[in-house]
C-alpha cells in the first residue's frame, strides 16, 4: 500500500471531518474504521445530535459551535433531506441556575440569536410541556438537530470524493517512540503515512490502555423514542424544539422523519465497551424515561415505545476535548473526549487538528493531554 500523507484512524464526526478537511488541505489520506462511518457501535452513530450555542461559560465552545453549524447548514443545503432541522433549542431552568445565566451571557457576548422566555410565556409558547418546578427558559431559534448517523456517512462520502481512500479495517496502537512510518491493519496490512490522527472516540483508551486507559470514560447511555397519538402534532416541529431539562439532567429531539419523539438522560452510566457491551435498553432506564415524560409532557404519558438505542458517551475528566500530540510520537496526534457534546463541533474539530498538523497554529491548552485527570468531575456540558 502506497504510504499516504495522513492516515486518520476513526470515521466519526471528529475522524471523517479531519478527513475531509486534511485532503482540502492537499494532503493524500487513508480513513480508517474498523465499522465504517456511522456505525451502531460508534459514539457518532444513532439518529440524532442537538446542535446548540449556549455553554455557560465556556465561551470556545460556543463559538466552535457557531463555526461548526454554518459548515453543517452548508452540506445539509446540499442534501435531501436536509442534515440539519432548524427546530430550535429551549433551554429550562430554576431560578438561580447558574449555568444557565452563564450561557445567556455568552450567547449574548458572541451575538447569539436567543430570546429569555418567563414561566408564564412558556407556557404559552409550549401548552404541551407541563413545567412543573421551572420559572424561565432561553430559546435559541437558529440551532436545532443534526441527523447524526446519516451525516458522518455522507461527510465520510465527501471525503472519498475529494479522493480520501477509506480503509474498513481495525488499526493497532503505534508501537516504539519517536517517529513512526506506519501502523498494522486488522486484514494483515501495514499503513504507511507521514502523519497519524487517532480520533477513534471509545477505543482511545483501549489503543493506548498506559496512556488514556484511566483518561478516557466510555459511558452506557440509553435513549428512548416516544409515539404521540394519530395525528397529534405537538411533538414535533414546528411545533416542538430540541429541549435540555440541566436540573434532572434529561433531553430531547422532537419527532424527526417519523422517528418518533425522544428522550434521553444525560447524566453519566457505567463504563462500557463499545465492541462487546449489549446494547438493550434497562428496565430502570425504561422506567425513568416514563416517568419524567408523564410529568413533562402529559399528552405522552400513555405514549409506546416505538424505539430504543444504547449509545455511549466517551468523555475526559472534565468533559473538555482531548487534542494533542501523543507524547510518546512527534508524528502521531490524539483527538478525542467529545461525547455527549462534541458531534456538533465536528467541523471545528477538524479544522483545528488539520492547522496542527500542517503546523498552522499553537496547541490550545484545555485541549492538552496534561490537562487531564483520572477521576470524573464534569464541567462542561
Amino acid at each position: 500500500m502506497k504510504p499516504f500523507d495522513a492516515a486518520v484512524v476513526g470515521a466519526g464526526s471528529f475522524g471523517a471531518w479531519t478527513a475531509w478537511r486534511l485532503r482540502r488541505a492537499g494532503m493524500s489520506v487513508a480513513l480508517v474504521d474498523a465499522y465504517g462511518p456511522g456505525n451502531t457501535r460508534a459514539s457518532s452513530g444513532g439518529e440524532t445530535r442537538v446542535i446548540r450555542m449556549g455553554y455557560g461559560a465556556d465561551g470556545i465552545y460556543t463559538l466552535w459551535a457557531l463555526r461548526s453549524l454554518a459548515d453543517w447548514k452548508e452540506l445539509s443545503a446540499r442534501t435531501d433531506p436536509p442534515l440539519f432541522r432548524r427546530t430550535g433549542v429551549l433551554w429550562m431552568g430554576r431560578r438561580g441556575d447558574a449555568y444557565m445565566e452563564a450561557s445567556r451571557e455568552g450567547m449574548a457576548r458572541a451575538e447569539v440569536p436567543h430570546e429569555i422566555l418567563t414561566r408564564a410565556e412558556l407556557e404559552k409558547r409550549f401548552p404541551q410541556i407541563a413545567p412543573g418546578p421551572i420559572e424561565w427558559a432561553i430559546l435559541e431559534p437558529e440551532s436545532g438537530a443534526l441527523q447524526a448517523r446519516r451525516g458522518v456517512q455522507i461527510v465520510a462520502g465527501e471525503a472519498e470524493r475529494a479522493g480520501a481512500v477509506r480503509i474498513d479495517a481495525a488499526a493497532a496502537a503505534p508501537e516504539g517512540r519517536g517517529r513512526i512510518e506506519a501502523v498494522r491493519l486488522s486484514t494483515g496490512e501495514r499503513l504507511a503515512a507521514g502523519r497519524f490522527v487517532f480520533a477513534c472516540g471509545p477505543w482511545l483508551g483501549k489503543l493506548f490502555p498506559d496512556l488514556l486507559g484511566d483518561r478516557i470514560f466510555p459511558t452506557r447511555q440509553e435513549v428512548f423514542y416516544l409515539g404521540a397519538a394519530p395525528g397529534d402534532p405537538r411533538f414535533r416541529p414546528p411545533a416542538m424544539p430540541v429541549w435540555l431539562d440541566l436540573t434532572e439532567e434529561m433531553y430531547g429531539i422532537p419527532d424527526l422523519e417519523s422517528r418518533g419523539f425522544k428522550l434521553a438522560s444525560d447524566t453519566h452510566g457505567p463504563r462500557f465497551d463499545p465492541d462487546t457491551g449489549e446494547r438493550q435498553a434497562s428496565a430502570e432506564g425504561l422506567a425513568r424515561a416514563r416517568e419524567y415524560s408523564a410529568r413533562r409532557f402529559p399528552g405522552l404519558g400513555n405514549a409506546p415505545i416505538l424505539g430504543a438505542e444504547i449509545c455511549q458517551y466517551e468523555n475526559t475528566s472534565n468533559g473538555d476535548f482531548l487534542i494533542d500530540r501523543h507524547p510518546d510520537f512527534e508524528n502521531v496526534w490524539l483527538a478525542g473526549g467529545g461525547s455527549g457534546h462534541g458531534f456538533k463541533h465536528g467541523p471545528a474539530v477538524g479544522e483545528y487538528v488539520t492547522m496542527l498538523v500542517t503546523g498552522g497554529r499553537e496547541f490550545e491548552p484545555r485541549f492538552l493531554l496534561e490537562s487531564k485527570a483520572t477521576v470524573q468531575r464534569r464541567a462542561v456540558h
